[in-house]
């Protein structure tokens, strides 16, 4: 396995990780308050279900390497979306009450380095393929 591989697939196991806790962490506030924050900032309610089943079962998706590309397309948006309605007026590195958005940026370009990255080895996506090949 290539060192590229390497890098690659521990790329994808650690943002899955992180994206199935920020998911955890939104079921345990509650998905009623993540609603309700998130329609105070001006962002549809029903969009707080959206993003935490998103990180959670995407996240699991990513540890286990299913839909990779697609999964992480839909980071991508949704990254975009956080800096776009919540952290950009926080600027590059917060504004003392809130985050920045430098660190959604890093996550963004892991996720679409995944995007456009041959399948990582070590995934159910590689065993598909391997097995469609055969």
């Amino acid at each position: 396995m290539s060192k590229t591989a390497v890098i690659s697939t521990m790329m994808r196991v650690v943002m899955g990780i992180i994206f199935v806790f920020h998911g955890i962490d939104k079921f345990k506030m509650g998905l009623s308050n993540v609603e309700a924050f998130f329609g105070s900032i001006g962002v549809p309610g029903f969009l707080a279900y959206v993003v935490a089943v998103l990180e959670l079962a995407g996240g699991i998706m990513l540890i286990a390497g299913l839909f990779t590309r697609y999964v992480s397309g839909l980071f991508v948006v949704m990254l975009l979306g956080a800096i776009a309605t919540t952290k950009l007026s926080a600027g590059l590195l917060g504004n003392g009450q809130m985050a920045g958005y430098e660190l959604d940026l890093g996550f963004i370009l892991v996720t679409l380095y995944l995007v456009v990255a041959d399948k990582t080895p070590l995934s159910i996506d590689r065993m598909m393929m391997n097995k469609r090949s055969a």
